[in-house]
């Protein structure tokens, strides 16, 4: 599974998107986590996930909660908490299997999206971990000064604003050396080229057919059966 192309992880990241999407019973939605997870394991990515499937699990139970508040049935509950998953588990995969500049490779070349979209999302997903260590430092070298964020929930949010400042500059700070670094690389030119080859092998086209096939499946299932 690791060695997949980028564009064939990309169409099965969609597909299962769609599949969590079309299926509404909650033995369908456990079964289609229960495979997300084996694509994690077969991939060697599972055990490095944990801490994120973990938070994506309680994310989804929380998100079952509010449904469950609004009104929902215990059925509609679980599968909202399914569906959240099975949509976002596989994400997991893709981007712990592909590097960014192979990802925009691969939306530039095979999905045809012009580079500078292609380039603005995958240096957003670049800058996530980025701006998460920093909102961990800025916020210890807060509370080494004394500032403590605890209290009820409107002090929260106004002392939660002596970290929010200097992280915003130093984003800004940030942004404004790759602005400087892109400036100077020659960024926007009409003539690019990568180094590697993200182009799909026989195996990439298999799997797109048969990610194809399962769809073709899910959605018949769906309408005919009620799956």
């Amino acid at each position: 599974m690791r060695n997949l192309v980028p564009l064939t992880k990309i169409i099965l990241t969609l597909g299962t998107a769609v599949w969590a999407i079309v299926l509404q019973k909650p033995e369908s939605l456990l079964l289609l986590c229960l495979f997300e997870i084996l694509i994690l394991l077969v991939s060697g990515e599972l055990f490095r996930s944990i801490k994120a499937l973990v938070m994506l699990t309680v994310f989804a139970a929380f998100l079952g909660l509010i449904e469950k508040i609004g009104g929902g049935s215990n059925v509609e509950s679980v599968v909202a908490a399914l569906r959240m998953l099975g949509m976002t588990i596989i994400f997991i995969y893709l981007l712990g299997t592909v590097r960014l500049q192979d990802l925009t490779a691969a939306m530039v070349q095979q999905m045809k999206v012009p580079y500078e979209y292609a380039f603005m999302f995958t240096a957003g997903l670049r800058f996530i971990p980025d701006f998460v260590d920093e909102n961990r430092a800025v916020a210890e070298a807060q509370a080494c000064r004394g500032i403590s964020v605890k209290g009820n929930f409107f002090k929260q949010i106004k002392r939660y604003m002596s970290i929010i400042r200097p992280l915003m500059l130093r984003s800004l700070g940030r942004s404004e050396t790759m602005a400087l670094s892109l400036e100077l690389r020659g960024f926007g030119g009409s003539n690019r080229t990568f180094m590697e080859s993200v182009a799909p092998k026989g195996t990439d086209y298999l799997m797109m057919i048969l990610i194809v096939l399962i769809t073709a499946g899910v959605i018949y299932a769906r309408l005919k059966l009620g799956a």
